[in-house]
């Protein structure tokens, strides 16, 4: 009796499907078999093994500790689970340093190209051009020769106005190499000195006339040499077609572009060059912001 009394007990606190499979088991209680099996005893054993497998929580709820299990769902607690998707914040989950903002970003790295005019200022072409650059919002840098500079004093203050970066291309167009360093450091000093009686400012920058210069030069004139890397001969084609043509065969970002705002059909190359490369992400720079990068 003491025993029955005791099973009863046990049973009393059991839900009503382990109590009937123990009852079964015992013999207690008879059940019939369907399709080969006891159902009521499949049932029980199928959710046993289920619950009892190795490193899973019974029922997948959390336990006392008020800690999500690993069953990789969202808890309530709003953020996201081990498995990467986002959770109902609407936020992305944490991908890490691949996820698609930062390859957006690589992906839209800014195209960077210089254009640079010499031997101006001249009082028509140089003025058109700086019309064009301005109705563009784009901006340029001039090298300046000094025997130019007289009678276009209102051209290069302009240039200082408007945000174009004003280098310097020494006074007269001839092969710097061959002229010995005395010579070419009065020619030199004389325009810069002409440059920042106007603006102001002391040009850093200086092209040397056809790009001829030497490491004795370059001890001598305490300024930053700037060549090219886009040679457009617009001062040989002469031609609008075949300057855009060829400039645009060679172009990549970084470039320093070589022209000269002296011929009509330099300035309309150019203006075009702008409309080309722009919608292809290209951006203007002056000279220093390209040597800088």
């Amino acid at each position: 009796m003491g025993k029955k009394l005791r099973l009863m007990a046990v049973i009393a606190g059991m839900d009503l499907l382990l109590a009937a499979a123990l009852l079964w088991t015992l013999g207690i209680l008879k059940l019939p078999a369907f399709g080969g099996g006891n159902p009521v005893l499949e049932r029980f054993v199928s959710a046993a093994g289920a619950n009892d497998a190795p490193g899973r929580p019974k029922d997948g709820l959390s336990t006392d500790t008020g800690q999500p299990t690993d069953t990789g769902q969202p808890t309530d607690t709003g953020r996201p689970t081990d498995t990467g998707q986002p959770t109902d914040t609407g936020q992305p989950a944490n991908t890490g340093p691949g996820d698609g903002v930062v390859s957006e970003k690589r992906g839209n790295r800014v195209k960077c190209v210089a254009l640079t005019f010499d031997d101006g200022p001249n009082k028509e072409c140089t003025k058109d051009l700086l019309d064009g650059l301005k109705a563009r919002g784009v901006k340029a840098t001039f090298f300046l020769m000094g025997e130019s500079i007289p009678g276009n004093e209102d051209l290069v203050r302009r240039m200082k106005d408007e945000g174009h970066l004003i280098g310097n291309h020494s006074y007269r167009h001839i092969q710097l190499t061959k002229a010995g360093e005395n010579a070419v450091c009065d020619a030199v000093d004389q325009t810069s000195v002409m440059i920042e009686q106007i603006t102001g400012e002391r040009p850093q920058y200086l092209r040397p006339p056809y790009g001829d210069w030497n490491d004795n030069l370059e001890c001598k004139v305490d300024m930053t040499t700037v060549l090219w890397s886009v040679d457009s001969l617009d001062w040989k084609l002469q031609n609008r077609q075949k300057i855009v043509k060829r400039v645009l065969k060679d172009v990549k970002d970084g470039d320093i572009i070589l022209m000269h705002d002296i011929f009509p059909t330099s300035v309309e190359a150019a203006l075009e060059i702008i409309d080309t490369l722009t919608p292809q992400g290209y951006t203007f720079v002056t000279v220093d912001e390209v040597l800088i990068d």
